[in-house]
């Protein structure tokens, strides 16, 4: 009967770690899923955009692919490397982050240089003109995997910067509901955002009462403004995100003059302001990061297309197939 006695309370003293550690985990989550928020903002901003000039269809099967591409990013290939990394070989971590930002830099300028000189590069018009909807689904879907991996990157770092000093598996199954949580906001608002002119045609076709009607046509006429708000938001948010990784590794790599003045800057900006100082302070910060964004974006547009772009093809023999 001792020994049964002994066990039970083993037992409850295993079940109050276990309690206490799901605390643990719970709390952590919350407080790294918040650290994580403005970047998950840019994400969700950026996301709609891939789905945009496809059928109606063909909406929520991209959303759902980008959606599982992001889960593999975050789960299986940026969770354990963060743990490593942090573990193992903390040093690499900002590095690798400045190398996404000056990624994200590009082609947030690539899609400023587009749409200011959209005649400007007839291969890509080509592409759009000849490949059937298939490989541009295709294609739209990796590059929209790609630019969430950045994305993600940060958010996982961020996330693991968050998380109070605890054990490997705190950490790892904290990082893992912060991804799985971040995946299923970020996608599920991208998805009812590009339905969302659907769900305006049914009110407004449906609709039993006069005001439902009305809400359903003006969610009709108000998705092609909204999308288009979201594109260009989507592409400052890569801006300013990237402009923004790029600055903090400059400091840490003792540069620190940009990161200095810019928040100098944003404090006296937000002094004069008379109301929203917090906001005004956020925007002036993100706005000098977006300018740097742009200029090493556009800068990275001859390196990329002439050089670096060339010599992957020649590597991977994608050129001479194509041809």
């Amino acid at each position: 009967m001792s020994g049964l006695l002994a066990l039970l309370d083993d037992v409850a003293a295993i079940a109050k770690v276990a309690a206490s550690s799901l605390d643990d985990i719970a709390g952590a989550a919350a407080k790294a899923g918040a650290k994580a928020a403005g970047v998950v903002i840019d994400d969700t901003a950026v996301t709609p955009t891939y789905a945009t000039g496809f059928a109606a269809e063909r909406e929520l099967p991209i959303i759902g692919r980008i959606a599982l591409g992001s889960l593999k990013n975050k789960l299986i290939i940026l969770l354990p490397a963060a743990l490593l990394l942090a573990n193992f070989l903390p040093g690499a971590i900002v590095p690798l982050l400045t190398f996404g930002g000056a990624y994200l830099c590009f082609e947030g300028a690539e899609k400023v240089f587009h749409a200011l000189a959209p005649h400007a590069d007839a291969e890509v018009q080509d592409d759009f003109d000849t490949k059937d909807p298939a490989h541009l689904e295709q294609e739209k879907v990796a590059g929209a995997i790609k630019t969430d991996f950045i994305l993600s990157a940060e958010i996982m770092t961020i996330a693991l910067g968050a998380i109070p000093e605890s054990t490997f598996w705190i950490e790892a199954i904290t990082l893992a509901i912060v991804g799985v949580g971040i995946t299923v906001l970020v996608y599920g608002s991208v998805a009812l955002i590009v339905k969302m002119d659907d769900i305006g045609l049914f009110l407004a076709r449906r609709g039993r009462l006069g005001l439902t009607r009305a809400l359903g046509r003006g969610l009709v006429a108000g998705m092609p403004p909204l999308l288009t708000f979201l594109s260009t938001l989507g592409t400052a948010a890569m801006l300013w995100v990237g402009g923004q990784m790029v600055v903090h590794g400059a400091e840490v790599f003792g540069f620190a003059a940009p990161a200095h003045a810019f928040e100098h800057w944003a404090e006296g900006a937000a002094h004069i302001a008379p109301i929203a100082q917090g906001f005004v302070a956020w925007a002036v910060q993100a706005a000098l990061d977006g300018v740097v964004g742009l200029s090493l974006g556009l800068a990275l547009i001859p390196l990329a297309t002439r050089v670096i772009g060339p010599l992957i093809e020649r590597l991977t023999g994608k050129q001479n197939a194509g041809h």
